[in-house]
């Protein structure tokens, strides 16, 4: 089933299980998804709609948002709104990719330098590039970016 499928469906399933929290948060991610399509059209993208890895993309922006606000919320001592935040972030973590482990994206990196040939810390964007298209929505690719320098380097 594709993403958009399965998050209708699963809509559909929180509204009758009068689950509000998941529910609220199924809509923003139906929201966001809305707004792509809006803005796609306006730009003259193609008619076709969004592909499953364009929908990963929204979901991986919104988590990171989400990220960002809990922890202004846990600075601002607001516990109950980084709470509901952590909830939303759950929710939307669910469409997601498997996140690979340390080990797992360390493999990876080895594997793109050893594929590209990447020598110099001048081939950086391109190890980059190539993991994106690679493990899209799989890395947290702010942290990524030090350990492919750091594996560049030596």
């Amino acid at each position: 089933m594709a993403l958009r499928e399965r998050i209708s469906a699963d809509t559909k399933e929180a509204m009758k299980a009068k689950d509000s929290a998941r529910l609220s948060t199924l809509r923003l991610i139906s929201a966001a998804i809305k707004d792509r399509e809006i803005a796609a059209r306006g730009d003259g993208g193609d008619e076709a709609g969004l592909t499953d890895a364009d929908l990963t993309a929204i979901l991986s922006k919104m988590v990171k948002q989400r990220q960002e606000s809990a922890k202004a919320y846990e600075e601002g001592g607001r516990l109950e709104l980084a709470e509901r935040e952590q909830a939303e972030i759950a929710v939307i973590q669910s469409y997601l990719p498997r996140q690979l482990d340390e080990a797992e994206t360390q493999a990876a990196i080895d594997a793109v330098v050893a594929d590209l040939g990447a020598s110099s810390i001048r081939d950086m964007g391109r190890v980059m590039a190539e993991l994106r298209n690679r493990h899209a929505g799989q890395m947290d690719f702010g942290a990524v970016g030090p350990m492919i320098k750091d594996r560049l380097m030596t």
